[in-house]
């Protein structure tokens, strides 16, 4: 017998909703969280849709790691303590072993990323996954992308251009040593949790934004919203050593610089102020814009719609 939407949330999702600030989980008509007294309630919502954001043929517990760390990104880019999330799953059919293997995954984020499944919603339709993720802050102390100012130096946490590297590898563009394509590979799939880095740089950084349109796409909007320019040195950009296998130095700075789906953090500390971790990859400077020396066709990042508005 087919499984019903109620069936299908309390088979495979009713058993990540416990965390220390929800005080009613998945079960009621809404889920009842309790902040820490004092703090602001930070929300943000991540789409992913079969065929745009992921191959159709991924491993579904990949795909569900995937979403919620996409989605977990933005919590941390703010400096958030997450309070937990809900997840939104358009199914073109109820597939119990894509299920399973699916809530697999987002069990694994859950854990990974302390951020217990509090409700949803199941509806039928194109494959898409919806994650809203809750978080808290002390008042003022939130992350913003409006801080920088000239002098400020220019951080990135972790290696880049990992993702964009693995789905070249992926559509069959290059072809890597086995340890590097597996490592690359996972970089795309299992994006790393950066919540603990984003908490230590509250009352540091002057601005902060997470990587998942590119580095020079990212540190654009944190230059607009700041009203200031960038400059990035190549040289310094941190890279994998499997990136750095890579016969093309250029190429792998290309994806350094214009691949999305990172999930790193990109972040400006002002003079005297010391980094809890990552490296410093260039310099805010008067101005608007974002330099790195190298033309970059691509750069602004992904756009939905604009193969429509052409």
């Amino acid at each position: 017998m087919p499984l019903s939407e109620f069936s299908l949330i309390h088979r495979y999702f009713s058993s990540l909703g416990r965390g220390p600030g929800v005080a009613l989980s998945v079960g009621d008509d809404c889920a009842l969280l309790e902040p820490p007294a004092g703090q602001q309630l930070v929300v943000s919502v991540d789409t992913v849709v079969a065929g745009v954001h992921f191959f159709e043929d991924d491993f579904p517990e990949d795909v569900g790691y995937r979403a919620v760390a996409a989605a977990a990104s933005d919590l941390a880019a703010m400096g958030a303590e997450p309070l937990g999330m809900t997840l939104a799953l358009t199914l073109p059919d109820a597939d119990e072993l894509w299920l399973h293997a699916f809530s697999e995954g987002v069990a694994q984020a859950v854990a990974a990323f302390r951020l217990p499944l509090v409700g949803g919603d199941t509806t039928r339709g194109p494959l898409t996954i919806s994650v809203q993720v809750l978080g808290c802050v002390p008042p003022g102390d939130a992350l913003l992308r409006s801080g920088a100012q000239p002098g400020d130096a220019v951080y990135v946490s972790g290696t880049l251009g990992d993702a964009a590297a693995a789905l070249a590898l992926l559509n069959g563009d290059w072809q890597a040593p086995a340890e590097d394509a597996q490592y690359l590979t996972a970089r795309l799939h299992r994006p790393p949790s950066r919540l603990s880095l984003g908490q230590q740089l509250r009352g540091r950084a002057s601005a902060a934004i997470d990587i998942s349109d590119g580095l020079v796409a990212d540190a654009g909007h944190i230059a607009a919203a700041s009203g200031v320019g960038i400059v990035i040195d190549t040289d310094a950009l941190p890279l994998s050593s499997a990136l750095q296998n890579h016969p093309s130095r250029e190429q792998a700075l290309r994806w350094a610089l214009t691949g999305g789906d990172d999930y790193e953090l990109c972040y400006c500390l002002p003079q005297g102020i010391t980094s809890p971790g990552g490296v410093c990859i260039g310099q805010v400077v008067s101005g608007e814009r974002v330099d790195c020396g190298m033309p970059l066709p691509g750069a602004a990042g992904y756009h939905h719609f604009e193969q429509d508005a052409e």
